[in-house]
């Protein structure tokens, strides 16, 4: 069983994604994390960004692991690093190749193989599991995602500026929009779920009640 959830940032998805696993005692993968890895990785070997080929062969190459919720890259701990205002203001521009995108869903549907999973990031129910047995499209306010990024910065003693994590969010939203290699879109048959004014625990009851049925 795939359960794959959509949305723009801040819409809630991995902290949904990450419970409703835990909830429902199966494997959790954050697609938009295995991109911010190779961002950093590209960023440590000094990779241009603007290469395709040289990134192509970086992501078929990458040497990533999760455990226990934390992500790993080359050996080493990199979870609060590739969330980082750094990664977020550039990562728009090694995820809009083709060649790089490619490679990248033919790892991300390595990492799952036949286990059953929730699977959440942009293009997850339109482009790496357009099959998935269950399909949701998280959104809410830019305003509301922007705090939301906002505060989980503070909490990792990130220094950022609210309205700074705005402007860099209609960026990416219009970045991701407009792409031609797996634009930000809601399936047609995916259920959409406005979250700005729902609770985590909302959230994920409304999803398990789709899932019930």
């Amino acid at each position: 069983m795939i359960i794959a959830i959509d949305g723009p940032a801040g819409a809630g998805k991995t902290t949904i994604a990450k419970l409703l696993a835990k909830r429902l005692g199966i494997l959790y993968l954050d697609t938009g994390a295995t991109y911010r890895v190779l961002t950093l990785k590209a960023l440590k070997d000094n990779i241009p960004l603007d290469d395709p080929f040289a990134l192509r062969y970086t992501a078929i190459n990458l040497n990533v692991r999760w455990e226990e919720g934390k992500i790993y890259l080359d050996g080493e701990e990199v979870t609060d690093r590739i969330r980082s205002p750094q990664i977020d203001k550039i990562i728009s521009l090694p995820v809009s190749f083709k060649e790089v995108r490619e490679a990248m869903v033919e790892f991300q549907r390595r990492l799952v193989g036949t286990k059953d999973a929730v699977v959440e990031g942009r293009d997850t129910t339109t482009v790496v599991f357009p099959n998935a047995d269950y399909k949701f499209y998280l959104d809410a306010s830019l305003s509301e995602r922007a705090r939301r990024r906002y505060c989980d910065m503070v909490n990792k003693n990130i220094q950022v500026e609210l309205e700074e994590i705005k402007q860099d969010m209609e960026v990416r939203d219009r970045a991701d929009l407009t792409r031609d290699i797996g634009p930000l879109k809601k399936a047609p048959d995916a259920i959409f779920i406005d979250t700005t004014n729902l609770t985590i625990e909302e959230v994920i009851e409304r999803i398990l009640s789709y899932i019930k049925r």
